[in-house]
């Protein structure tokens, strides 16, 4: 008789329970809510770690289990400047390589992204995101252009910490840089503070969350990185760059929370010379930056404000031909002044948002063509599900700042003449915009 029918079965009924248990632990699972607010863009830029440990304290995300998700932006846009291919509206860039003339449109898909978050202790969370966005992105030619149409490693990191027993958590990888809030009351349209400032790199983080005080402390490695820092370095072989930020929460009660904030970088990105190349080194030339910011709700309503600035000058500011040379090298800042208004249409049941937006990038002395760039814009969005919306911007720029050859010479100058810039206080751009984000 052929006993090992028998064998297993038993086998099986004895650890079933254990086995079916295991099983369950390792599923994969879609929450379309996580996987929006996650990826969002728009608002907790560099706070994420916080997310994911604040879903696993509330049993959320356990042992043995992955979170996958997608989301993709699409929008639809006419843009119009008073300049010839001098297209100020920063969502979309390197402008003058695929946008021509004085009135341009799109279809488009502006980004897409995937994320994988998973575990196996109660103490360490994997997290890794894709990103797939032509409209920004920094390779050559056309939107149609390959070397523009990648998908990338936008961020990942290994997250340490339980905040059911410590209140301290740490994480090494590729991060958003906790410098500042970054944050938008938009709900596309990224703030000028952010573009000026929202870093993006390599390094180590250790963080503080209880009650209403967060404290972090990040070991950035050096040289130009992804985003908005650059230590100075020739190569980024050493971790010679950090930033520290921390924030309070003073809540009153369940529809009021004022947050007061404040941060420092120690090697912002603008400390390269004369002419300005992203990602070029700066010659061991290191430029801090600090900045403070407020987050008030109260009830319906949501007001953000937003200052960085750095302690010294940009050296690349200052351009040493003349004509342009009169124009001394100069301190960077920006700032954002936003507010929303959310409200529920009960005859639908779906929550409308309204928000209006100024923020302003400064980067020259007063009267110089790179002076600065600001951003109005008024915003309307609907959310038809917690993880779908439409929405729809009018924007405003005015102002044409580039960082690339920022003081000059103009790259689209037929002899690129040292004597000349492509930036210019006088352009003014005009973008109506509709689009749709989904997650799942």
């Amino acid at each position: 008789m052929n006993y090992r029918p028998v064998i297993i079965s038993t086998y099986l009924f004895l650890l079933g329970p254990g086995l079916l248990e295991a099983k369950q632990k390792q599923r994969v699972i879609l929450d379309s809510e996580y996987t929006y607010r996650i990826l969002d863009g728009t608002t907790e830029i560099n706070q994420k770690q916080i997310i994911l440990l604040k879903m696993r304290e509330a049993g959320l995300l356990q042992n043995f289990q992955m979170y996958i998700g997608a989301d993709m932006n699409v929008v639809a846009d006419l843009q119009a400047t008073n300049a010839e291919a001098k297209f100020g509206y920063l969502m979309r860039h390197p402008t003058q390589n695929n946008q021509g003339g004085m009135l341009v449109s799109e279809l488009v898909i502006h980004a897409a992204q995937f994320h994988v978050t998973g575990t196996i202790t109660p103490w360490a969370t994997m997290y890794s995101q894709l990103l797939y966005n032509p409209a920004q992105s920094f390779g050559p030619g056309t939107m149609t252009d390959l070397e523009r149409n990648q998908l990338s490693l936008r961020r990942g990191y290994i997250l340490f910490g339980d905040m059911t027993k410590f209140p301290i958590y740490a994480s090494i990888g590729k991060m958003a840089i906790p410098f500042g809030l970054t944050d938008t009351v938009s709900p596309f349209s990224a703030s000028t503070v952010w573009h000026a400032f929202g870093g993006l790199a390599f390094g180590g983080l250790v963080g503080y969350h209880k009650g209403g005080l967060t404290l972090s402390v990040m070991g950035i490695q050096g040289g130009a990185q992804f985003r908005a820092a650059n230590s100075g370095d020739e190569t980024p072989d050493d971790v010679s760059n950090f930033s520290i930020n921390g924030s309070y929460d003073f809540k009153v009660n369940d529809s009021t929370l004022l947050r007061l904030g404040g941060g420092y970088l120690d090697g912002s990105a603008y400390c390269q010379p004369f002419p300005v190349v992203h990602f070029q080194n700066c010659d061991g030339v290191k430029n801090p930056a600090w900045g403070v910011h407020g987050v008030f709700n109260f009830r319906r309503f949501t007001f953000m404000a937003e200052f960085a600035r750095t302690t010294e000058v940009w050296p690349g500011t200052h351009n040493p031909n003349p004509p342009l040379d009169v124009f001394e090298a100069d301190t960077v800042s920006a700032f954002d002044l936003g507010a929303k208004y959310s409200a529920t249409i009960q005859s639908i049941k779906k929550t409308l948002e309204v928000s209006i937006e100024f923020s302003q990038f400064d980067s020259g002395p007063s009267g110089s063509p790179w002076e600065n760039q600001s951003q109005f814009v008024l915003g309307l969005q609907m959310f038809w599900a917690k993880n779908l919306k439409g929405f729809a911007e009018y924007i405003r720029t005015d102002g044409y700042v580039p960082l690339n050859f920022i003081s000059g010479p103009d790259p689209f100058h037929p002899r690129k003449l040292p004597g000349t810039t492509h930036s210019s206080s006088d352009t003014k751009s005009n973008v109506f915009l509709l689009g749709f984000r989904m997650a799942i």
